[in-house]
C-alpha cells in the first residue's frame, strides 16, 4: 500500500468522525434542457455528473452565479447531462468529506480542491483525473499564470479558479476624518492601530473560529521576519518551525493579541463576523484576501461601507525593504479520475473546462468578484473591468509594488501540519500556549510528517 493512501486512510477516520452531524446543500444545476431535436428517433439516455462547490452565503453568491451559468452552458451542449450541484461548506469540504471521500474512493465528479498538497496526495493515488491532455486539446495548456502548484511530474490534476493576494480592507471616511495616512512600515501600522483603539473602536476585525483566518495575518507576519521563501523549506526540512525568526513573527501577533487590537472573544467567532465588524463601524481594519473585495461593491453586505473601503497591504518591518504578499493560484477544480472510464462523462468535464476556463469568465470574475484571473487575460480587459471600482483599481495597482510572493502555507506543508498549526495559533490567542511552545509542537508534527513520506 503506497504510503498516501496509508496518509489518506488515516485522514479517513479522522474525517468520518467528524462528519456526524455535518450536512452538505444540493441545488439543481439548472432546469432541465431538452436533449432531442425534432424529428430524432433515438432517445438520450440521461446521465448525471455531481459538482461538489464551496459556493456558499452571500459573500459568495457572485461566484456561485458564475458556476450556475457554467452548469447551465455545459448541459445544453451535453445530450442527457444533469449536473447535481452540491454545496459544502470550504473547510468541511476540504478537512473532512473530501478525505473521507478519497479514502473510501469515492469522490464527487467534480471538486472544489486545493493543488498542493491535497490534490498532489490523491493524485499520487490514482484518484484524480489528469486533465493535460483535455487542455492540449482545447489549446488551453499555456493560457494559465501557473499550474505549479496542480502539476506531478507533467501531469495537471486540476485547475486554479482565480488568484488572490492579502493585506488590509479599511474604512476611507475613517482614515480620512482622522488624518491617517496609509502605513509604510509595521511601526506606523501598529501606530494606526494605537490611535483606533483609543478612539474605542477595534484596530483589526477578526474571527478566528477557522484557524486559517488569524492564520493569514500570521503567515504574512513570519514571511517578513523569516523571509519569503521559509515556508517552502518546512517539508523539505531545510527550515524550521521553531526557528527563532518564525519565534519572533508569533511574538508579534501574539504582542497585537495583548495590546487588544482585535476583538475579544475572537476563537468564537466565524469568518463572516469579521467582516461585519468593520462593515457597522466597530472596527477600521481587517486583514483579508483580494477576494473580499465584491462585498465592498454589493449595497446589500456593505451597507455604510459601500464603495468606501480602501486596501493596502501590510508594511514591512523597515520603508523600502519591499512588500511581501501572498499571491497564490492554488484554489479550483479537480476531477475524479473514475471520469476517465465514461466517454459521456468525459465530454461533459471537457465542456466544463472549456465553458469555465476562458478569458470571458475571467474577465467576469475579476469584474464581479473581485477574483484575481489566473488565466493569462489582455491587460486592457482587466483595465476595463476594474473601471468604475476604486478598491478593485487598488488592489490591482498594489500588484507593482510587490517585492516579494509566496503561495500560502497550506500549499506548501502536509495536512496534519497544517490542522497541527492552526490547533497551536488557536491555543496562543487563547493564552494557553506561547509562541516558542507553540511552534516547538508544530515542528515536532512537521518531523513526523517528513519522515512519514520518505
Amino acid at each position: 500500500m503506497k504510503k498516501g493512501l496509508v496518509m489518506i486512510l488515516t485522514l479517513l477516520f479522522i474525517a468520518t468522525t467528524a462528519l456526524t452531524g455535518c450536512g452538505s446543500k444540493t441545488e439543481s444545476g439548472s432546469e432541465k434542457p431538452a436533449n432531442q431535436t425534432a424529428g430524432e428517433d433515438k432517445k438520450v439516455e440521461p446521465f448525471e455528473l455531481t459538482l461538489r462547490h464551496t459556493q456558499l452565503g452571500d459573500s459568495k453568491k457572485n461566484r456561485f452565479a458564475i458556476l450556475q451559468d457554467v452548469v447551465k452552458k455545459t448541459e445544453s451542449e451535453v445530450p442527457g447531462l444533469t449536473i447535481k450541484l452540491d454545496g459544502v461548506d470550504s473547510e468541511v469540504n476540504r478537512k473532512e468529506k473530501l478525505r473521507a471521500e478519497m479514502g473510501s474512493g469515492s469522490p464527487p465528479d467534480i471538486f472544489d480542491a486545493f493543488g498542493n498538497p491535497d490534490v498532489k496526495l490523491y493524485a499520487e493515488n490514482g484518484l484524480i483525473l489528469d486533465v493535460a491532455p483535455i487542455l492540449d486539446e482545447l489549446g488551453l495548456k499555456d493560457k494559465f499564470q501557473s499550474l505549479a502548484q496542480w502539476t506531478v511530474e507533467d501531469k495537471i490534476y486540476g485547475l486554479p479558479i482565480g488568484a488572490s493576494i492579502e493585506g488590509y480592507f479599511y474604512n476611507k471616511d475613517y482614515f480620512a476624518e482622522k488624518g491617517i495616512q496609509i502605513p509604510k512600515t509595521l511601526a506606523e501600522l501598529e501606530a494606526i492601530a494605537e490611535k483606533v483603539k483609543a478612539d474605542g473602536k477595534i484596530p483589526f476585525a477578526i474571527g478566528s473560529k477557522d484557524a486559517w483566518v488569524p492564520l493569514m495575518t500570521t503567515n504574512t507576519l513570519w514571511s517578513y521576519f523569516g523571509g519569503a521563501d521559509i515556508t517552502s523549506g518546512f517539508a523539505k526540512g531545510t527550515t524550521k518551525w521553531n526557528d527563532p525568526k518564525m519565534v519572533e513573527a508569533f511574538a508579534k501577533h501574539q504582542d497585537w493579541i495583548k495590546k487588544g487590537y482585535f476583538k475579544k472573544g475572537e476563537l468564537g467567532l466565524d469568518y463572516a463576523t469579521q467582516r461585519t465588524q468593520l462593515v457597522n463601524g466597530e472596527a477600521v481594519m481587517m486583514f483579508d484576501g483580494s477576494w473580499a473585495s465584491s462585498v465592498f461593491a454589493d449595497a446589500t453586505q456593505s451597507g455604510k461601507l459601500h464603495n468606501k473601503a480602501g486596501f493596502f497591504m501590510m508594511p514591512p518591518a523597515k520603508e523600502g525593504e519591499g512588500y511581501s504578499v501572498m499571491f497564490d493560484s492554488n484554489n479550483g477544480y479537480a476531477f475524479s479520475s473514475k471520469i476517465a472510464e465514461d466517454p459521456r462523462k468525459m465530454e461533459a468535464v471537457k465542456a466544463f473546462i472549456k465553458n469555465l476556463y476562458n478569458e470571458d469568465m475571467q474577465v467576469r470574475g475579476l469584474k464581479e468578484d473581485g477574483v484575481i484571473p489566473a488565466m493569462k487575460v489582455d491587460q486592457a480587459k482587466l483595465d476595463e473591468a476594474s473601471q468604475g471600482n476604486d478598491l478593485l483599481q487598488a488592489i490591482m495597482a498594489q500588484m507593482k509594488d510587490v517585492k516579494f510572493t509566496w503561495p500560502a502555507f497550506d500549499a506548501l506543508v502536509q495536512a496534519d501540519v497544517n490542522t497541527a498549526l492552526g490547533q497551536q495559533l488557536q491555543k496562543m490567542i487563547s493564552g494557553e500556549a506561547e509562541p516558542q511552545a507553540a511552534l516547538d509542537a508544530v515542528q515536532k508534527v512537521q518531523e513526523e510528517a517528513n519522515a512519514a513520506s520518505k
